[in-house]
């Protein structure tokens, strides 16, 4: 692929403001040799203004996605995507969340530019746990666990039982529950549905991937062994 056509398709900007950055010298190798359009050079030797080039296709990052953030890109409020590089917005192919998570949930959130990665992350067959944290408006009574791992489990409105799910007890108004699927608003409605309500909603893993010491809102991406761990 010719240079022009890569760099613009991390998102630099268009085939003729990339032409522009090269006639300005601003495409260079480690060295700081000036690169030209047309030159062969590896991907992780290309500087632009003598920084590293963005990754290339089958980027996958986290974030720890902060309250008040949609996953939309066409909300009127704050969206996750401002929260990245401008021109990740810009990325052909398209840089995607992996599933959402709403307004009010906080904690890991995934993106990537891979597709066929992204339908296996989600997809109800692979069982992919993700691990929620959820302080509740009442106390749990009881037969929350019970319930929750039943496979027999219905939700308002739906036809199809819930599969299993595992549900730790932290407090008396506090829980970690774990689902392998992703229904909308799922905890949500699994809670009202034993007459209790979440106050605060956290994603704290999906795999064995967890957020580390990473603060609300900051990003970054992830190496090939931590996305092993998404299916782990």
């Amino acid at each position: 692929m010719k240079l022009v056509k890569l760099i613009g398709n991390l998102g630099y900007g268009s085939r003729k403001e990339v032409a522009l950055m090269f006639r300005e010298g601003r495409i260079t190798d480690p060295d700081g040799e000036v690169l030209y359009a047309d030159d062969q050079v590896p991907h992780e030797h290309i500087r632009i203004d003598d920084e590293p080039l963005d990754p290339p296709m089958g980027l996958v990052l986290v974030m720890n996605k902060p309250l008040g953030a949609t996953c939309s890109r066409k909300d009127q409020g704050r969206v996750v995507y401002d929260l990245l590089p401008p021109r990740y917005r810009r990325r052909d192919p398209a840089l995607s969340t992996v599933g959402r998570l709403d307004r009010d949930t906080s904690g890991l959130l995934l993106f990537t530019d891979d597709g066929t990665l992204l339908h296996r992350i989600i997809s109800p067959r692979a069982k992919v746990a993700k691990v929620y944290e959820a302080t509740l408006a009442n106390d749990l009574r009881g037969d929350e666990a019970a319930l929750f791992a039943s496979g027999t489990m219905m939700l308002e409105s739906e036809t199809d039982p819930l599969e299993p799910a595992s549900l730790e007890v932290l407090e008396p108004r506090r829980a970690r529950l774990t689902l392998t699927e992703g229904r909308y608003h799922q905890v949500r409605r699994m809670f009202a549905a034993v007459d209790n309500h979440v106050e605060t909603l956290t994603r704290i893993s999906v795999g064995q991937l967890g957020l580390g010491d990473l603060a609300p809102g900051a990003w970054r991406a992830l190496e090939p062994h931590e996305i092993a761990q998404i299916f782990e």
